[in-house]
């Protein structure tokens, strides 16, 4: 017998093994899947966060008509809207609406833009809620810009979609 010669173990019947490359192969079918529905899922997730941004936007604007009639609510005047607050950014800054909303949402996006529409700045980047101030409470304007590009607003007169940021208290639908 030769002691040089090495013996192999045989592996039990029906048993066989996977080689590295078959592994890394596997490894690397899987990972393509998984980014082809991570790529899939982004426009689902935009869509996702805009039917939030529009429920969010309807909540605030029915709190506030609610709130028109309510003198436990308004304690200005029973036939004025709440003054709505926003900071010079037209940033909306108000954090509750009476007892109808006692904690305004948060945009689902983080909302960190500028709620201008001047040229020379990025129009209310999808997320941030935005206001028009009427410091008689005779009228209010919300807004958001989605991520398709639309805004939707509300007002007293009603809500809806646009094409571009509301120009001004009046320009609200």
């Amino acid at each position: 017998m030769n002691m040089h010669t090495k013996t192999r173990k045989a592996l039990p019947a029906g048993r066989q093994g996977f080689t590295l490359i078959e592994l890394l192969v596997v490894i690397a079918v899987i990972g393509m899947l998984a980014s082809i529905v991570f790529v899939a899922l982004g426009p689902a997730r935009a869509r996702a966060r805009d039917t939030k941004r529009v429920s969010d936007i309807r909540q605030i604007s029915t709190a506030m008509d609610l709130c028109y009639g309510d003198t436990a609510c308004n304690t200005v005047n029973d036939s004025t809207y709440l003054a709505i607050a926003a900071d010079v950014n037209r940033r909306l800054t108000t954090t509750a609406v009476g007892t109808y909303i006692p904690t305004l949402p948060a945009d689902p996006g983080g909302g960190a833009a500028l709620c201008t529409t001047a040229a020379s700045t990025v129009e209310t980047a999808a997320g941030a809620y935005c206001a028009y101030t009427s410091p008689a409470g005779a009228e209010y304007c919300i807004y958001a810009r989605l991520s398709d590009g639309r805004v939707f607003a509300a007002s007293e007169k009603g809500s809806q979609y646009m094409a571009a940021v509301p120009a001004s208290l009046s320009a609200c639908p």
